[in-house]
């Protein structure tokens, strides 16, 4: 089956094949027929299928006819992210650039000046976020009783992030007869509920079992050490003929760590990630896809949505908590038609996390075998291993120095006693004499015997010593020392 087979315009087909497609995916296939008899639909896909392309092109056709009127946009797409409601952007640019259309992109981190201007000057596509179009309306700048097509797109994603409230206020706005598509990769109970509520007898479209992986995805765990995980990383990056690579990570910190440490090695890399702003993942996103960087290290916000050509693996620095979110980050690879590698790195940390993966998938991710060099495994085992010869105490928990362990008592060789015979015989000492019982004196002075008797002194003037007839300490009064 080709485009032209499917009731696009001509100008639209033409703008198809200079973008270098000819024949649908299967998604665009049932999709875009259904679309353009005004059907609402429901679209069950995986990522990396052309969903996007799915709706962008009957709706370029539908909206040719028709006029624009100010802050009453005629058709509606709401994204979960605001790099997946660029990416819907570039798609209505590259395709509608033959159709007199205008489009307002209205996402959160720009300036909301320009955004009001290009409504009050009429739109025929307004793709948004849930909570830019919130505050908007709530600030009475937009209506959306003009809106006759609805499209909600990543609908498990809105999910996830908490805005189907938002969506179920937004559905209430629009005119009670008009067109909705909804698409999502996995159909939870509450994404059911909000199909049956806002549809209207709609088809349903299924292209591939919900949360399962594309097959021209190659994929494989690696076992490591949470020290380890960047040597491992980077060993993958230099041996495995990475052209361009996604790194995801779980936490922003780790991102930007992450992109620090690769930079330093030599790599070519960039961040994306929620603290950024949005001028600055855009030049940063601008510059993976133009050839600046060749790795781009992100977190789950650019997981969905993201079509970058040709990129060649992605890597799972962490493996996600959630198991759809590694449906949709592997998915950054093997797009239209192409093949791509998709390592993850798990650590003991990560081993709950990857048994839910496969659990969803229902097949065990094989593990690849890394061959590193007997250096590289000495140094991973030196990380497992704490060091016998380090002279530096170990910290024990809380901070607190562990006392460094006491030596092993040094056995001395006994020594044989000698002999009782041969035991020396201490000289014993002649008795003395009963000491003579001292006058009784008086208290502020010293016996008669001790001032009578003439006493030597020392040579530095010490009190004299009187020898022979005491043999204690010698109170104080006496004004004498014992030797």
């Amino acid at each position: 089956m080709k485009f032209a087979d499917l009731g696009l315009s001509d100008e639209l087909l033409k703008s198809v094949l200079e973008a270098g497609y000819d024949e649908p995916t299967p998604i665009q296939a049932q999709a875009i027929p259904s679309v353009l008899m005004m059907r609402d639909i429901i679209g069950i896909a995986q990522t990396g299928t052309g969903k996007t392309a799915g709706f962008v092109l009957p709706m370029i056709d539908i909206l040719a006819h028709g006029r624009r009127r100010a802050l009453m946009p005629r058709s509606l797409i709401l994204e979960p992210t605001r790099e997946l409601a660029a990416q819907v952007a570039e798609n209505f640019e590259k395709y509608g650039k033959n159709h007199d259309l205008k489009m307002a992109l209205l996402i959160g981190g720009v300036q909301m000046g320009d955004q009001i201007k290009a409504l009050q000057d009429g739109v025929d596509v307004l793709i948004a976020t849930p909570g830019r179009l919130m505050d908007l309306f709530e600030r009475g700048k937009i209506l959306l009783t003009g809106c006759d097509l609805l499209v909600i797109d990543e609908a498990d994603r809105m999910l996830d992030m908490g805005f189907i409230p938002d969506i179920e206020t937004i559905c209430t706005k629009l005119p009670a007869q008009r067109q909705t598509l909804l698409f999502s990769a996995t159909m939870p109970p509450p994404i059911k509920k909000l199909a049956d509520k806002f549809l209207s007898n709609p088809k349903m479209i299924e292209v591939a079992r919900p949360a399962s992986t594309n097959t021209s995805i190659v994929q494989h765990k690696v076992r490591c050490t949470s020290r380890n995980k960047r040597d491992v990383l980077r060993h993958l990056l230099r041996t495995d003929n990475v052209t361009t690579a996604i790194i995801f990570a779980n936490r922003k910190t780790t991102v930007r760590e992450l992109a620090k440490s690769l930079q330093s090695h030599g790599f070519a890399a960039g961040e994306i990630h929620g603290d950024m702003d949005q001028n600055a993942r855009n030049a940063e996103l601008q510059k993976f896809k133009d050839g600046g960087i060749s790795i781009l290290c992100a977190s789950d916000v650019a997981a969905r949505g993201l079509d970058v050509k040709g990129v060649s693996h992605v890597f799972n620095f962490d493996t996600p908590w959630h198991p759809d979110d590694y449906v949709h980050r592997i998915g950054r690879t093997g797009r239209g038609g192409a093949t791509g590698r998709a390592f993850t790195l798990v650590a003991d940390d990560d081993l709950e996390a990857i048994d839910n993966v496969e659990k969803l998938q229902g097949t065990k991710i094989p593990e690849f075998k890394l061959d590193m060099g007997d250096k590289a495994e000495a140094k991973q085992r030196a990380e497992r291993e704490p060091r016998e010869d380090s002279a530096e105490p170990k910290r024990a928990r809380g901070g607190r120095t562990k006392r460094p362990e006491r030596a092993a008592p040094v056995e001395v060789e006994a020594v044989e006693a000698p002999a009782a015979e041969d035991k020396p015989v201490r000289e014993k000492r002649p008795a003395r004499e009963p000491r003579k019982a001292a006058p009784e004196a008086r208290p502020t002075e010293p016996s008669r015997a001790l001032r009578s008797e003439p006493t030597p002194r020392r040579e530095n003037g010490d009190a004299p010593v009187q020898a022979g007839d005491w043999n204690g300490p010698v109170p104080g009064f006496l004004s004498v020392s014992a030797l």
